[in-house]
């Protein structure tokens, strides 16, 4: 899903975990505004696909976890720096992003990509094409050679296409079906498969917590729990 490519070595590794009440605590960072995959709900909590599979995946590895949000431009280096343990925030593996951490196995499979515009005419070759920084969409606009513009948010991608800023939006399919269902000005206007599939990132030193992850996962994608939660939130398509 989404890329950060980082562009300088980022050192000083600290430990894992924090301590709470004389017990190890695992800590969760996600965006908390990237729906359904996390976003902070009315009662100001991370809500969302993601904070349904990272509670069962630390009830499974038996972690004691809390959630902590963080912008997404800065995710990565603020988990190298040791301000949370795990990044669950539907987050790509990709080649750059794994030189500098380490994933689990995949939790959800790539997840399509829409363009969303105004007009169902645009080319989208020659549009000026709105993604949130940092992305694995921005990278694709980039190669596509169209103009890409971007914003520090994914609801700023939306409304730069609202306001006639941009031709048009691209986005994980999740994220934007649901915009150009309540957008009567708004529609689909074209699909790409972009990433690896979604995974947890953590420090590359943090083996021991990277394999509980994995394990978790695993036994989800056996007992079919994890594709309850994907046909849940729809999140693109189940394991097999």
């Amino acid at each position: 899903m989404k890329n950060l490519i980082l562009t300088t070595a980022i050192a000083s590794l600290v430990s894992t975990m924090a301590m709470a009440d004389g017990h190890a605590v695992t800590r969760l960072g996600t965006e908390g505004a990237y729906p359904p995959w996390n976003f902070i709900n009315d009662a100001g909590e991370v809500d969302g696909f993601e904070r349904e599979v990272g509670d069962e995946l630390c009830a499974r590895a038996e972690l004691t976890c809390e959630w902590v949000t963080n912008e997404w431009d800065s995710i990565i280096p603020n988990l190298v720096s040791g301000n949370y343990d795990v990044i669950i925030a539907g987050m790509s593996i990709t080649d750059e992003r794994d030189e500098v951490i380490d994933f689990s196995e995949n939790y959800s499979q790539p997840d399509p990509s829409s363009f969303v515009a105004a007009s169902a005419d645009i080319d989208l070759n020659s549009a000026v094409i709105a993604a949130q920084t940092g992305t694995i969409q921005a990278a694709h606009i980039a190669e596509m050679g169209a103009t890409l513009l971007e914003f520090a948010t994914p609801d700023e991608t939306v409304a730069a296409v609202k306001n006639g800023e941009a031709d048009a939006v691209l986005a994980d399919a999740s994220f934007l079906a649901p915009v150009a269902e309540a957008e009567a000005d708004l529609s689909v206007v074209g699909e790409v498969l972009l990433g690896g599939g979604v995974a947890a990132g953590v420090r590359e030193s943090d083996t021991e917590l990277r394999d509980k992850l994995t394990a978790a996962i695993q036994s989800m994608k056996a007992d079919g729990s994890l594709n309850a939660l994907i046909e849940k939130w729809e999140i693109g398509v189940t394991f097999e």
